[in-house]
């Protein structure tokens, strides 16, 4: 019989895993470690179980059936197994309700749970990231109505109460700059307000509710004048016929998410907050999605490398495995190192998070993770195209044929650079922070980081590169538009050194325990270098643009 060559296989993705078991073995105090791992075992299994699943059937996407039998608009979305499963599971294993808990370790301990159910979930994590951001906000506007209305829905335990709440921004007009967003708000007879207008991405048209930004009638030009409000989407078990679902986004990946292009004709809504300041308002959603983001990213890296790492010990190549190749093997180890400084940063952003809802954190760690947030958001987004990227050439030919599920790696990380702002309106939001005074709580945060003994050599090659850093921020202070050429190569700069410091602090809490690995990946990081700054010649680009 002709050779058939084993496919990879799928680990347990929770006990298998080399980062997530230990870390939270470390930072959580034993009542809430025992407490979660339940959770997470069964979010592990689910995984394996969906994996599976996938490799045995053929793919499925959503469908739009607009219209009924009788002529009537029905706009009802037909969803695939994982997102039909996405209401028990998201309940059952507390995925998204453990990170309003009363702790400091609330988030942390969310995320653990999303880290494992992403890639099973066909981005049923996108809406939840959504309504996360969603109760957030509502509790941060202390809207005591709303609040009593929507979050026993957006935090049930219970799948048959359980919403969805989309985030409505985008528009025909513009993306990131919602400045010129046409959508407005009416009030009627009876003085309900209602939405008129175009969204033009809408990842959560399934769920139950949303948050969306409109103009009230009268209200000025600009970002200041826009206003948040909170909808609802259904009427019953019925869509309100004031949404009318246009059509389903074709996209390169995400296939299962059913993304809609949407027209609001009268949609009853209420304002969040005052009627003004509402991407202010917005602004806590944000926050959230972008760690969601993050955290889904090194999901995905996670899943590319176990893969490609089961694959190299099944594939023969020249006389043994391609394990033991030394350059296959170099490449892996490679994958490796980047994947452990992203994963500890995603996850010191998720921790830090919950430490500063909780008033935990110190007022350095507040200030850092305004800036934490975008940079571990755009970092994480392009480092995860590159090594699934990567992960499919460790299969050769098979890395491009499609019915092996190895090109969705490639094809789903794409969007993490693009969903919740792009690398570079992410480098300007980076900006911002440092503008607002968080690069200098950022550099003490990654001194403390990297304080250990075992660690003094790296600890002073990242305070050097956060030097530079500082004095390419101080030095294009007089020229705003060098300051924003170089905002990208700034950003993953202290990106970069931030997980540095991160791994360093591994390492320091690895060699009580005799670990050697934590050490390698540090090593192996700093030589890939930390700084990524560049200040382009205007007249250079000029050149090149021309």
């Amino acid at each position: 019989m002709a050779f058939l060559q084993d496919a990879p296989r799928l680990a347990h993705p929770y006990r298998s895993d080399p980062l997530l078991p230990g870390l939270l073995d470390r930072v959580l105090p034993p009542e809430r470690r025992g407490a979660l791992d339940a959770d997470l075992n069964a979010l592990g299994d689910y995984a394996l179980l969906a994996f599976q699943r996938a490799g045995a059937g053929t793919p499925r996407q959503p469908v739009l059936a607009q219209w009924g039998p009788w002529g009537e608009r029905i706009d009802r979305i037909e969803l695939t197994p994982a997102w039909l499963d996405g209401p028990r599971i998201t309940t059952a294993c507390r995925v998204l309700s453990s990170g309003h808990a009363d702790s400091e370790h609330a988030r942390l301990e969310e995320f653990a749970r999303v880290y494992l159910y992403h890639l099973a979930s066909e981005f049923y994590t996108c809406p939840l990231a959504m309504t996360d951001g969603a109760a957030t906000a509502l509790k941060a506007a202390a809207n005591r109505e709303l609040m009593a209305r929507a979050l026993p829905h957006f935090l049930s335990g219970d799948p048959a109460s359980l919403w969805l709440s989309g985030q409505w921004m985008t528009e025909t007009i513009g993306g990131s700059d919602v400045s010129h967003s046409e959508t407005t708000a009416r009030r009627d007879g009876t003085g309900q307000w209602r939405l008129y207008g175009r969204k033009w991405f809408s990842s959560a048209v399934v769920g139950e509710a949303a948050l969306a930004l409109a103009r009230p009638e009268g209200a000025a030009a600009g970002n200041d004048a826009l206003a948040l409000f909170y909808t609802e989407t259904m009427d019953g078990p019925q869509r309100r016929p004031e949404l009318v679902i246009d059509r389903l986004k074709d996209k390169l990946g995400t296939r299962e998410l059913p993304t809609a292009e949407i027209h609001l004709q009268g949609l009853p809504a209420w304002p969040v907050g005052e009627l003004a300041h509402g991407v202010r308002q917005i602004a806590p959603v944000l926050n959230i999605t972008r760690t969601w983001n993050a955290v889904c990213a090194v999901a995905s890296m996670a899943r590319a490398i176990a893969l490609a790492q089961d694959y190299a010990r099944r594939r023969q190549a020249f006389g043994r495995p391609l394990i033991e190749q030394p350059l296959h093997a170099h490449t892996l180890a490679d994958m490796h190192a980047e994947f452990a400084g992203a994963f500890a940063l995603a996850f010191e952003v998720a921790h830090l998070l919950g430490r500063v809802e909780h008033g935990a954190a110190t007022d350095d760690e507040a200030a850092a993770l305004r800036l934490l947030t975008p940079l571990a958001k755009l970092w994480t987004g392009k480092l995860a195209v590159a090594i699934c990227s990567e992960a499919l050439e460790c299969f050769g030919g098979a890395g491009y044929i499609e019915d092996t599920g190895l090109p969705q790696l490639l094809r789903d990380a794409q969007v993490y650079p693009i969903w919740e702002g792009t690398t570079n309106v992410l480098s300007l939001d980076s900006l911002r922070a440092i503008g607002g005074g968080s690069l200098g709580a950022l550099r003490g945060v990654v001194a403390n980081w990297a304080s250990g003994t075992e660690t003094r050599h790296a600890a002073g090659l990242i305070q050097d590169t956060l030097e530079r850093a500082q004095h390419f921020v101080e030095q294009s202070a007089g020229t705003p538009d060098a300051l924003q050429a170089g905002a990208r190569g700034l950003a993953l700069t202290l990106a970069r050194c931030a997980a540095a410091g991160l791994l360093a602090r591994q390492v320091t809490w690895s060699m009580r325990g005799g670990e050697l690995w934590p050490a390698a990946a540090l090593q192996r990081f700093l030589a890939h270098g930390l700084d990524r700054l560049a200040a382009p010649e205007a007249d250079n680009t000029a050149l090149l643009l021309r």
